[in-house]
C-alpha cells in the first residue's frame, strides 16, 4: 500500500487543515520530508529563491507558480497585457483590430492603467484629454483594499508625490510603485449598489495551458448606494468592494456578507437583460480570463511541481462589459459567512481532487489532465493540448462572445451555455 501524503501549510485555516484531515494525509514540519505544501506567496519566494531555495523532488507539489507575480501583481499583470496585444497586433491576428480611434476592438478588457511614478507624464498626457474623468490609485504590491483612493484632479497625485516623498526617506528603488487606472464610473448596479464578481480560476500547467473555471463564485456587494458624485470619491463604501472594507460598514450584513451567488446574478440578469446577452456576457467574462493566462503563459515559470488557484475580480459596467481588475494569488480562505465557509471548504476539496489524483503521493510527471469524474465543480475553461490537436485553437483567437470552451468550442443547451470537453 501507498504511503500516506504528508502535508505542510503555513496558513492557519479550517477549511485547508478540514480538507487534509479528511484524506488520512499526515501533518509534518516544514523542515521534514512532505510531500504538499499549501504556501504564503512570501513562502513560496524562499523556496525558489536562488540563494535559499532547494530542490523539490518528483513527490513534492506546492500551491503557487515562482513568479505568479507576472499575473498577480497589477503593474506586472497590465505589463503583460500590453507585450501580448502588441505581439498579437505584429502577427496581424484579427484578435488585435482596433477601431478609428486606435483602440482595441477585443483586447480592451483592462481599464486605461499606467505605471507611478514611472508613466506619470504618459498619465498626464492622458488625463488632460478628459479632465473630468475619475481615476484610481492602487499600490501594486498589496491586496484587501488597502492603500487605494480615487482622484479627479491632477493637484491631488501632485499631493501623494510629495507627501510620500516626505513621509519616507526610503530611495526611489524601495519607494512602493502604484498603479493608477482610469475608474469604472458607470458600473452595473443592482438595488443601486456597486459590486464586483470574484472568480476562482485553477491553472494546473502553463505550457501547454490548461486551466478549470470554479462554478460557485460570487459577487461583492458595496453596503452603501453608488453615486459618481464627486463629494463621495474618499467614501470607500460606495466604490471599494473587498469584505475587508466593507465589514466595517454600518449596513453591513453579518448573514449573507453582502455576498451573492454568480448563479444567482446569471438568473437576475436572464430576467432583466435576456438569456442571449447573459450567456454573451458570461462568454466574454470566460474569454477575458483565458486571455489574460495566455498573456502572462510565455513568461511564467511551468515548474511541474506547481498549481495555482487565483482569485479573478471582474466589474461589470452598465453596458454589460466586463472588466478585468486584478488577479489574487491568494485569494482569501477566511470564512465570513456559513455559506462562505462551506464554499471554501468545497473550493479546497475540488482542488485537491485535481491537483492530487486519488489523494496520493503525488507525481509530478504525471500529464496534469484529470478524468472528467473528478472535476467537481470545476468545469475545463481552456486546455491548448485540445485545442491545437485539432485545430480549433483559432477559435479562441477569434472574437469574444463568440464560442470559446477547452477546445476554443462551446455549445448550447437550451439557451444555456455549457462548456463542452469534447473527448
Amino acid at each position: 500500500m501507498a504511503g500516506k501524503v504528508k502535508w505542510v501549510t503555513d496558513i492557519e485555516k479550517s477549511v485547508l487543515i478540514n480538507n487534509f484531515e479528511k484524506r488520512g494525509w499526515v501533518q509534518v514540519t516544514e523542515n521534514e520530508d512532505w510531500n504538499f505544501y499549501w504556501m504564503s506567496v512570501q513562502t513560496i519566494r524562499n523556496v525558489f529563491s536562488v540563494e535559499t531555495g532547494y530542490r523539490l523532488s518528483d513527490d513534492q507539489i506546492v500551491n503557487h507558480f515562482p513568479n505568479h507575480y507576472e499575473l498577480t501583481r497589477k503593474d506586472l499583470m497590465v505589463k503583460n497585457i500590453k507585450r501580448y496585444r502588441k505581439e498579437l497586433e505584429k502577427e496581424g491576428s484579427p484578435l488585435a483590430e482596433k477601431d478609428e480611434s486606435g483602440k482595441y476592438l477585443y483586447l480592451d478588457f483592462v481599464p486605461i492603467t499606467y505605471m507611478l511614478p514611472a508613466d506619470y507624464n504618459l498619465f498626464v498626457e492622458e488625463f488632460r484629454k478628459s479632465p473630468s474623468s475619475t481615476w484610481i490609485m492602487k499600490p501594486c504590491g498589496k491586496a484587501q483594499g488597502k492603500g487605494i483612493f480615487l482622484i479627479n484632479k491632477l493637484s491631488q497625485i501632485k499631493k501623494w508625490s510629495r507627501d510620500s516623498k516626505t513621509s519616507s526617506f526610503m530611495t526611489q528603488s524601495t519607494k512602493e510603485a502604484y498603479v493608477i487606472s482610469l475608474y469604472i464610473n458607470n458600473p452595473l448596479l443592482i438595488g443601486g449598489r456597486k459590486f464586483d464578481l470574484r472568480l476562482y480560476v485553477l491553472v494546473s500547467t502553463y505550457r501547454p495551458l490548461r486551466c478549470y473555471m470554479y462554478k460557485l463564485g460570487f459577487c461583492r456587494f458595496c453596503t452603501v448606494k453608488y453615486t459618481p458624485s464627486t463629494s463621495e470619491l474618499d467614501n470607500m463604501f460606495v466604490h471599494l468592494t473587498n469584505v475587508a472594507i466593507q465589514k466595517h460598514g454600518e449596513d453591513y450584513n453579518h448573514i449573507h456578507g453582502g455576498k451573492w451567488a454568480v448563479n444567482n446574478l446569471r438568473l437576475y440578469l436572464e430576467s432583466t437583460r435576456g438569456r442571449e446577452v447573459t450567456g454573451k456576457l458570461f462568454d466574454e467574462i470566460h474569454w477575458v480570463i483565458v486571455q489574460s493566462l495566455k498573456a502572462v503563459a510565455p513568461v511564467m515559470n511551468n515548474d511541474k511541481h506547481c498549481f495555482e488557484c487565483y482569485g479573478y475580480d471582474i466589474i461589470i459596467d452598465d453596458k454589460l462589459k466586463p472588466w478585468l481588475i486584478e488577479v489574487n494569488a491568494s485569494p482569501s480562505l477566511t470564512s465570513s459567512t456559513a455559506n462562505d465557509r462551506i464554499l471554501k471548504y468545497n473550493l479546497i476539496n475540488d482542488t485537491l481532487n485535481i491537483a492530487v489524483p486519488n489523494g496520493e503521493i503525488p507525481d509530478c510527471k504525471w500529464n496534469k489532465s484529470p478524468p472528467k469524474e473528478v472535476l467537481g465543480n470545476y468545469e475545463i475553461l481552456y486546455d491548448e493540448e485540445l485545442a491545437q490537436g485539432d485545430g480549433a485553437d483559432r477559435e479562441l483567437r477569434s472574437r469574444p462572445g463568440q464560442s470559446l470552451g477547452p477546445r476554443g468550442g462551446r455549445s448550447r443547451d437550451s439557451g444555456r451555455t455549457v462548456l463542452t470537453t469534447w473527448k
